[in-house]
């Protein structure tokens, strides 16, 4: 079955929205995420979503090549690997109904988390930023969520807050840990049949839009109020969770 034109055209605008959240916003891998999972069906969106994501992290990882804290990675992999098992668990018996609602439900608290964050920033640092049963519990998580909805990103900036990085450092490390596991996620959801022919063709011809985006992440970011972009992708990503949920 071909894509629809609408799902060619929302897959050109998330590939723009995946540039850019790679070299300037974060917060709007969130929406993503629910806009994919809004337009395709749920395990489809999965599959089709992670070649982008992993075209994205190559740009973000020749530009802040420099930039990445190693210890930070290595300690935080072996968990990943955990929750990445079972996301890839779960995947296999879920269906596309009951994997909207649970990647909704997921998109909805990560919004929570995130608005959370830096109203307890300084406390990770002091509090949780040596504790094992925390990057344990983060790195779990972290896995699991990007294996059953490419959706890990708020949890890994709460992992790196607690490492008290400064702002390069931080996207930089960002940037290598998304790439490392977004190519590990890739023979589980080929396995799954979640990547396929199929869908890698629509993949090649996003890389453009990806590209586009990570330009404008680097020229116009700058040049945007933070707070208030921020306010409007996080509404978009409520919106979105809540869409999967109930619709």
């Amino acid at each position: 079955m071909d894509y629809t034109t609408l799902q060619v055209i929302v897959t050109i605008v998330c590939a723009v929205m995946v540039g850019f959240t790679k070299t300037g916003l974060p917060t709007l891998g969130i929406f993503v995420a629910s806009i994919m999972a809004s337009t395709f069906p749920a395990r489809e969106s999965v599959g089709l979503l992670t070649p982008i994501l992993i075209t994205g992290d190559i740009v973000a990882i020749l530009y802040y090549r420099k930039a990445v804290v190693w210890k930070h990675l290595f300690t935080l992999l072996p968990w990943v690997l955990a929750g990445i098992a079972v996301g890839f668990v779960v995947l296999d018996y879920i269906s596309n109904g009951a994997l909207s609602v649970l990647i909704g439900s997921l998109v909805l608290a990560l919004i929570v988390v995130h608005l959370l964050r830096a109203k307890i920033e300084s406390w990770l640092r002091i509090s949780l930023g040596q504790s094992r049963l925390f990057t344990g519990t983060l790195g779990v998580l972290a896995g699991f969520t990007t294996m059953i909805g490419n959706a890990a990103g708020s949890i890994m900036s709460i992992y790196l807050l607690s490492k008290g990085m400064n702002k390069t450092n931080f996207v930089g490390t960002n940037a290598f840990f998304f790439f490392i596991v977004n190519v590990i996620k890739v023979p589980f959801t080929v396995y799954l049949g979640l990547i396929d022919a199929r869908s890698l063709t629509l993949n090649v011809w996003m890389i453009p839009a990806v590209l586009v985006g990570a330009a404008i992440g680097f020229k116009v970011l700058p040049l945007i109020p933070q707070k208030y972009f921020q306010a409007i992708i996080l509404s978009l990503a409520a919106l979105g969770g809540l869409h999967l949920i109930f619709f």
